[in-house]
């Protein structure tokens, strides 16, 4: 129990919607009189679950409900889950900024917060100015922030604009300067909201190595909010998935970003449910490494089709392309029957191809999907921008992959497999 920095207990948050406060006097003198009497709110009782997708019929909605998780020392936890799922709101209340509606969050030590860009600053005073200001609000003496000034002002990259007003800053230098300050006042615990996507690429790889050495060198805590699956797989061991207000799923990272991709149910595949006159692919099918249709780089993938055959068709030809966001191809695949000598009978069948390791880069993805006869080119079906797909790096394999000096080749290995719609 020592070793636990922070501990939530039955959090919840409940707000009425369009208004502040409860929105009337009598609804504030309603809440008072049970209070001062030792009765529960009334308005506790009242209330709907955070979907923001549905018209609710209540003027009252719970941001949060019975949140209850610990954090030990020196834990990167990781908090994820849809917007609107109320990670911001827990993090407000984590950070005393707003307080529960019901439950009680207990600390120990400070604690620094980066909730968006400029958080705590003031746009008035100058940049070093604000480092003080921030540091005297984390409880720190002028001697401590002078000893990490000139650390603080090298990291944020802003020495030129130091003395300038902060409401003169871009966003993206206040959000330098906002994270060199809060990881470098010493806080025990660091909170951070999704502010690390204002910074350029440079920044971000700085800010992901900063908070490696705030957890594992110097034994800290982090809270890290992100919508970047990259970022919650490098930096945590340990993920809570919020959804509509509630702890969906706690445990480790790897499962968490699996129970987070699942998402709505939505038609990801291809199914074609007309009639078939032609020979036609009827189904194509994605099958990655990870729910939702998304592929973590290294792994092996999968592509099914399934073709119907209204009439006996010699020399088919499938193809597809693995196209980017912008339609550029990537990659080629095909399998011709002409190469095997076969003879399509009348039916149905599936075919599978395998790329074992595919060398794609972090991006999105579909397919463009062809079916003809290699030998008159007659063009049977056109499937174009299909099966959407998201290739992600993880943690896992980033240290697996190197290139040797003085080459470059590439080779692409695949397997096809051809099933009998009896065999399937």
């Amino acid at each position: 129990m020592s070793n636990i920095i922070l501990k939530a207990e039955n959090i919840s948050k409940q707000y009425r919607l369009g208004v502040v406060s409860s929105g009337t006097l009598s609804h504030d003198l309603t809440r008072w009189w049970h209070m001062v009497r030792g009765k529960e709110d009334p308005y506790l009782k009242i209330g709907e679950t955070n979907d923001r997708s549905t018209k609710g019929s209540s003027d009252y909605v719970w941001a949060l409900q019975d949140i209850n998780f610990e954090v030990k020392r020196g834990e990167v936890l990781g908090i994820i889950g849809k917007n609107g799922a109320g990670k911001s709101t827990l993090l407000k209340i984590l950070s005393r900024v707003t307080g529960p509606t019901t439950g009680e969050i207990k600390t120990k030590g400070r604690i620094a917060s980066l909730l968006e860009v400029g958080t705590g600053f003031h746009p008035e005073m100058t940049g070093l100015e604000n480092i003080y200001l921030n540091g005297a609000i984390l409880g720190m003496t002028k001697k401590e922030i002078q000893q990490k000034e000139a650390e603080i002002i090298n990291f944020s990259g802003c020495q030129r604009y130091i003395d300038t007003p902060v409401k003169r800053y871009s966003s993206g230098m206040r959000v330098r300067l906002a994270f060199a300050v809060a990881a470098h006042l010493e806080p025990d615990i660091l909170v951070i909201d999704e502010v690390l996507a204002v910074g350029d690429a440079e920044f971000q790889k700085k800010a992901v190595g900063k908070m490696q050495d705030i957890s594992k060198g110097e034994g800290r805590t982090v809270l890290f909010v992100s919508h970047d699956m990259n970022a919650i797989s490098l930096l945590t061991d340990r993920v809570i998935v919020l959804k509509d207000g509630k702890v969906n799923y706690e445990g480790d990272t790897d499962s968490g970003i699996k129970e987070y991709l699942k998402g709505d149910d939505k038609q990801l595949n291809y199914n074609y449910k007309g009639e078939v006159r032609n020979p036609k692919v009827i189904f194509a099918e994605i099958q990655t490494s990870l729910p939702n249709n998304v592929h973590e780089f290294g792994k092996e993938i999968k592509f099914v089709f399934t073709l119907d055959l209204p009439f006996d068709t010699e020399y088919l030809a499938l193809s597809f392309q693995i196209i980017d966001e912008f339609s550029v191809p990537i990659t080629h695949s095909w399998v011709f029957d002409a190469d095997n000598d076969i003879k399509r009978k009348k039916g149905q069948y599936t075919f599978q191809c395998s790329y074992p390791n595919p060398k794609l880069y972090s991006g999105n993805y579909s397919l463009l999907v062809h079916l003809s006869n290699s030998r008159t080119k007659e063009k049977f079906d056109f499937l174009d921008s299909v099966c959407h797909f998201k290739l992600q790096m993880m943690k896992t394999v980033r240290s697996e992959y190197h290139w040797q000096k003085n080459t470059c080749k590439y080779i692409e290995e695949m397997e096809w497999k051809t099933f009998n719609k009896e065999d399937v």
